[in-house]
């Protein structure tokens, strides 16, 4: 096998560069992955240089790029053939407004305040949710058979839900179908019911300050659950996620 000067196999080449990319785009998108990477490059979203051995070499202007395009599936759910039209046309001088679902020319708005009293209650429909994951009806359909997305009354989709349909469709791309993942799921219930026993005593307290320290707490566990078990999952695989 070629060895590069520095020791590292050319074969792992384009896996450095593209962990050096995720280092600069994990602050603003944690969940970004290599075969995310890998998938949009796929999907002619992004077209990094090639070094003379061949292998991607992403420049400055490819990780914003590439941050454009994660923001505008995260922001505002276009589908990848609409970011890519818009991006060409940006490219070609053109100043393109950014298009919604509903069609050319409407303003983007596809998350839709419900109770215009709280911020948090965004909401989007089921046809913007089958747009910002590329999937069909039927597999939306088995997602929510299995219990992984759950769409709020009215049958519309929060923003956790919209986050979980992308990872269910990205773990699909490697054969991955709703049943395997019933297991992830059935572990998560069972994270966040360790949680609930610790926070639980506290939301009933007669003191506002100790059940909004409730809510603070909850949140400082879940993230050093979601953390541990990373962990575990990468210390079981013998990989590095860095």
């Amino acid at each position: 096998m070629l060895r590069t000067p520095t020791g590292l196999s050319l074969i792992h080449i384009s896996d450095v560069y593209k962990r050096q990319v995720l280092l600069q785009l994990r602050d603003e998108f944690p969940e970004v992955t290599i075969s995310k990477i890998r998938f949009l490059e796929a999907e002619g979203l992004i077209d990094p240089q090639r070094t003379p051995s061949g292998y991607r070499k992403f420049s400055p202007a490819d990780v914003e790029r590439l941050a454009q395009v994660l923001r505008m599936q995260r922001d505002h759910y276009l589908p990848l053939k609409v970011i890519r039209e818009h991006l060409e046309a940006l490219a070609r001088g053109e100043q393109a407004a950014l298009p919604s679902h509903g069609g050319p020319g409407e303003p983007v708005d596809p998350l839709r305040e419900q109770d215009p009293g709280q911020a948090t209650a965004a909401r989007i429909g089921r046809p913007e949710l089958l747009a910002a994951t590329e999937a069909t009806e039927e597999q939306l359909d088995e997602w929510e058979a299995y219990g992984l997305i759950v769409p709020a009354s009215g049958g519309s989709y929060d923003a956790e839900a919209v986050n979980v349909a992308r990872l269910v469709a990205d773990l699909g791309r490697f054969g991955l179908e709703p049943r395997h993942l019933r297991a992830v799921k059935a572990a998560a219930e069972r994270e966040a019911g360790l949680v609930e026993q610790v926070v639980a005593p506290l939301r009933r307290h007669r003191n506002p300050q100790t059940r909004a320290h409730a809510e603070a707490t909850a949140k400082e566990l879940a993230e050093l659950s979601v953390r541990l078990h990373a962990a575990l999952v990468q210390t079981a695989l013998k990989v590095s996620f860095h």
